[in-house]
């Protein structure tokens, strides 16, 4: 299975002047990740390798006009992770390993039941370290869960990732609300396997003795294995909300398009047409080329805008899943300007 990354992103000073509305200023925003990293430097969180939100910037946005408000407020939206199991199935399965509990089949038989029910497993589990404090007494379900989703994990998932070192992951994670998901096309299809943006909530303890919110976002992709949807690989990355609001990065979708599409690929023909429905923005434009195209990004709970998928209009008036080489576009300007 190829690896997947969301598109590097680099923003390159422009010859001309660039919309004071659009952004104050370029900057540099390279993040290089690799999924091949050596076992003892890996960071994993909850299971997934987590990799950090990269952001290089060459300058300070110095707008006012920005309601930087926006990026400090934690997440209201409901809780979707609400599928819990019995307590009777709890306790049937308590203290067991991994390979010794039998799941129904009822929990992955879709890539949606699979999502809920992983997260719906792990709300309530915490692994409290010493030190690192956020409740009093025992917290939820504890440790009990933990075995139960690790068999929702495909088998190669659950051959790289032991069952001690899969728990080992959660430490400190003492609550989780899953807030947000979606699948998503993924740049290199497969045959039975799909691709899902999550978005989470946790609880964590911390060494002042109060528990701490914190957001990640990620990618799942999922397999099917005899009718069954096992977890096949998880990339989460943590949310900073202190960088947005105090630097100038490429946060905003129509921006976002306008200096990725229109300034370096010379895609955008006319004015772009932007709609929100609660947390999807969809960018819309005509081609230079003839075709209409639609960027597709979703609003995370730090207000920054991510963009999850790209699509271009066919005859007939279907939208078809592309990949633009956003790199090779930057690189053929230089060229250009050269």
């Amino acid at each position: 299975m190829k690896n997947w990354l969301p598109p590097t992103i680099k923003l390159a000073l422009r010859k001309k002047r660039i919309p004071i509305f659009i952004f104050i200023v370029c900057a540099v925003l390279s993040c290089v990740l690799s999924f091949h990293k050596k076992h003892e430097t890996a960071i994993m969180v909850m299971g997934g390798l987590l990799e950090a939100q990269c952001i290089n910037c060459e300058e300070f946005l110095e707008s006012n006009a920005v309601d930087f408000e926006t990026y400090f407020r934690p997440s209201k939206l409901p809780v979707l992770n609400n599928k819990i199991l019995s307590q009777e199935f709890l306790n049937e399965n308590y203290d067991k390993k991994p390979e010794e509990i039998s799941l129904p089949a009822s929990l992955t038989d879709s890539p949606d039941n699979t999502i809920l029910n992983y997260f719906s497993i792990l709300r309530d589990a915490a692994n409290p370290v010493v030190g690192r404090s956020a409740g009093c007494g025992t917290i939820g379900d504890a440790m009990a869960p933990y075995p139960i989703s690790y068999q929702l994990l495909s088998a190669p998932f659950q051959k790289n990732l032991p069952y001690s070192d899969y728990v080992k992951t959660y430490e400190n994670i003492l609550h989780i609300n899953l807030i947000k998901y979606h699948q998503v096309p993924m740049e290199a299809p497969q045959e039975n396997m799909v691709r899902y943006f999550v978005e989470i909530e946790t609880i964590e303890g911390s060494a002042k003795d109060t528990g701490v919110f914190a957001y990640y976002y990620g990618f799942i992709d999922l397999e099917k294995e005899e009718n069954q949807y096992k977890i096949r690989d998880i990339h989460y990355f943590g949310e900073n909300f202190l960088c947005a609001p105090y630097h100038g990065w490429q946060w905003e979708a129509e921006g976002n398009v306008q200096i990725r599409y229109g300034e370096w690929c010379k895609l955008i023909k006319g004015d772009i047409r932007k709609s929100q429905k609660d947390y999807t923005i969809r960018i819309e434009f005509d081609g230079t080329d003839g075709y209409q195209y639609c960027i597709v990004f979703f609003q995370l709970t730090n207000g920054t805008d991510l963009e999850v998928a790209q699509y271009r209009r066919i005859s007939g008036g279907s939208w078809r899943p592309i990949f633009i080489d956003l790199e090779e576009c930057l690189e053929n300007n230089k060229k250009t300007l050269q």
